[in-house]
């Protein structure tokens, strides 16, 4: 700024930039919003001419009065805006005004800084500052894709209706509009109790199953002087390229034929041969997750710390579990997590393997979709995407952790 105030033609060249570039994108980006925020109350065109305003607005302001004041002038544009959304449409217009004036106040400065350029060399042209703008948003834009049909889901869960879609009273924030009744239904329910319950059993052992073996095989490809081992690899992470359907058929008829064995030879009974089917089934899919990840960590394993272990009289055993186990460990737990995570969102395999005794969480969703039409699937899918999060925040915490004990930096 002291810059500017010292030198007059480098304030009127900053003004011109703002007025020929911040102040009509982010008006453009305001016109769009408004657009879609006037459809709502069947004024779209109010909508796009207030819009537009309001985001030139922003962007002047941004590069003029409060340029060195980030946070005070992005919180007047949310105050703004919500202000507007309140005249506009009520409570549901306050919460659509503050999530507009978060992005136009961003957007603004952004723009009106030249944070654009940053993450670019000083001397790139503005055809490459283009494309490496556009390149995040399409990044964002993708991630967005992605993203978005799991978070529909989280607020249809608290439907107070047995609607798939938004009710008109969820639209405009009525509280009449929103329930935990589907929450309820779902911890209430015997049927859904069961099925939680056979998922937390078969989940837990099929990754004790998948870990061990998996971990194993992992130790044992990583040795230079093992024949075939691309094949063998090759076939040990088959479960994860042939479709699911073939393998369940596969397994259909490998595991039966198991289950008729325990039952006539050992005294099983049809129920606990029926979970060790689906146990061994989804340990044989899970196995290739931790081969992957144990196999990744090993990549910078250094093997003369087990020579020393070997040549201080340590044995093989020892040696595992005492020096090579504490520095892989990250890549187990993640590969464990990662099984966990296929078995207890698994449904195929289930159908093929199991019986009604076995009915775990997946398959009580597809029955509640094919027979009855359960909203309660929409409150135990919510449930599932915050255990899926926890557990992928924890592999990412792992990731972290296993590169800073080989000296890499986090990234």
């Amino acid at each position: 700024m002291s810059d500017v105030v010292d030198n007059p033609a480098n304030a009127m060249k900053q003004d011109r930039s703002l007025l020929s570039f911040a102040v009509p994108l982010t008006a453009l980006l305001g016109a769009i919003l408004g657009f879609v925020g006037g459809q709502a109350v069947n004024q779209p065109l109010a909508g796009f001419i207030g819009g537009a305003i309001v985001g030139g607005a922003i962007a002047y302001v941004a590069g003029t009065v409060l340029a060195d004041q980030r946070t005070t002038g992005r919180w007047a544009a949310v105050g703004v805006c919500a202000v507007i959304g309140l005249i506009a449409g009520g409570i549901a217009g306050i919460v659509s005004g503050i999530l507009a004036g978060a992005v136009l106040g961003w957007v603004g400065y952004w723009l009106a800084s030249g944070d654009y350029r940053r993450g670019v060399p000083p001397y790139s042209t503005s055809g490459q500052v283009l494309w490496h703008n556009t390149f995040l948003f399409i990044c964002g834009l993708i991630f967005f894709f992605l993203i978005a049909p799991i978070m529909v889901i989280i607020p249809l869960s608290f439907n107070a209706e047995n609607f798939f879609t938004f009710t008109p009273e969820m639209l405009s924030l009525d509280p009449e509009g929103y329930s935990l009744k589907h929450y309820r239904d779902f911890f209430n329910n015997s049927d859904w109790q069961l099925a939680m319950r056979n998922s937390l059993i078969i989940a837990p052992f099929a990754t004790l199953i998948a870990v061990s073996l998996g971990t194993l095989a992992a130790i044992g490809l990583s040795q230079s002087d093992i024949p075939g081992r691309q094949a063998i690899m090759a076939i040990l992470i088959s479960p994860m390229i042939v479709p699911l359907i073939i393998s369940a058929t596969g397994m259909f008829f490998f595991y039966s034929a198991l289950g008729n064995w325990l039952e006539a030879n050992l005294g099983f009974s049809q129920e606990l041969s029926g979970y060790i089917k689906v146990i061994l089934a989804h340990g044989a899919l899970g196995v290739p997750f931790v081969i992957i990840t144990v196999t990744a960590t090993l990549v910078g394993f250094d093997k003369s710390l087990t020579r020393a272990s070997a040549n201080l009289g340590a044995g093989p055993v020892r040696t595992f579990f005492k020096v090579q186990m504490p520095l892989i460990l990250p890549g187990v737990i993640s590969g464990g997590l990662f099984a966990f995570i296929t078995s207890f969102d698994e449904v195929v395999v289930v159908l093929f393997v199991g019986a009604a005794a076995q009915k775990t969480l997946p398959w009580q969703m597809f029955i509640g979709l094919r027979e009855q039409i359960s909203p309660t699937i929409l409150a135990v899918a919510t449930i599932l995407v915050c255990i899926s999060i926890a557990l992928l925040t924890t592999v990412e915490l792992l990731r972290r952790r296993s590169e800073k004990m080989r000296g890499m930096s986090p990234g």
